[in-house]
């Protein structure tokens, strides 16, 4: 009875004993070599050093230069985020109106750039988005602009194309928090009474907000953590954290002071997510109860 109640308890732990060697292996090492390399001397004529310091810390820390690329890139993150939700939301609703066929069909161009390259999703943005390119030769041919507006090498372009990129995981959250909605409830606030906006703000949305929450979480890391985007679309003019961290590995070579700027932007980010998370939370249970 012994050895069957311990095969029973340890089953899980063996179960997942393979996902758990690799989460270890692809990011708990490599993450924490980052950490220690972090905290190395690094000189310019002699590279790393076996010494230990945490001078890259107080650099990034102490610079106006980082903080400004670390607003920038949280305020590019919620910009992405909160476009997303915007969209995401009204056409997951309306993708669950819709026949099964035609679901079916939506769900595969809606899906399907995730299929392609997000690099080779990013040059064919450039190609959209360049002075003679289609979208600036529709906008002055509808006389909404007077000359070619400048997407690409701004932070508008960097973020149509984020939130292009990005905007299918939000739809597959928020589609499956709608799966577990009940329609009927719905029906019933109606029936009572209740106006379209009322039931979708106090019967609908609650019950979305699960999806959205974790839309939301997904689409700011990858936003905040993208570097293909940035920095083709971006360009040398709009400097993120990501296109930082690129420049001190392969230009300055002063790998230590790059992963310095890696640790932190891991940091804020998990910081972000969690704080903002609590605090979603508290706010609609306030506002819902």
């Amino acid at each position: 009875m012994a050895d069957a109640a311990l095969r029973q308890s340890s089953a899980p732990w063996l179960l997942s004993l393979p996902s758990l060697l690799l989460f270890v292996g692809l990011l708990a090492v490599p993450m924490a070599l980052t950490a220690v390399l972090s905290f190395h001397v690094f000189e310019g004529m002699r590279g790393i050093q076996p010494t230990f310091t945490i001078a890259n810390y107080v650099q990034v820390l102490t610079d106006g230069y980082y903080y400004e690329l670390f607003l920038r890139t949280g305020l590019m993150s919620l910009g992405v985020t909160a476009i997303c939700v915007l969209i995401g939301v009204p056409e997951t609703l309306i993708l669950a109106k819709m026949r099964p066929a035609l679901q079916g069909t939506f769900f595969v161009v809606i899906l399907g750039p995730l299929l392609i390259s997000v690099v080779v999703r990013t040059l064919g943005w450039q190609i959209l988005l360049g002075r003679q390119g289609p979208v600036n030769s529709a906008l002055l041919s509808l006389g909404l602009v007077e000359e070619p507006v400048r997407f690409l090498y701004s932070m508008t372009g960097v973020v149509i194309v984020l939130t292009h990129v990005l905007l299918p995981f939000m739809i597959v959250a928020i589609w499956s928090a709608l799966q577990k909605l009940d329609g009927q409830v719905a029906h019933a606030a109606r029936s009572l009474g209740a106006g379209p906006i009322t039931t979708f703000r106090r019967v609908v949305l609650p019950q979305l907000m699960p999806g959205i929450l974790s839309g939301a979480i997904i689409v700011f890391t990858l936003a905040a953590s993208a570097f293909a985007t940035p920095a083709i679309i971006g360009g040398r003019r709009v400097k993120v954290v990501t296109t930082a961290i690129y420049d001190e590995f392969l230009t300055s070579l002063n790998w230590p002071l790059g992963a310095a700027i890696a640790i932190m932007l891991l940091i804020a980010i998990v910081a972000v997510v969690l704080g903002s998370n609590r605090l979603v939370e508290l706010r609609f249970k306030q506002v819902f109860a």
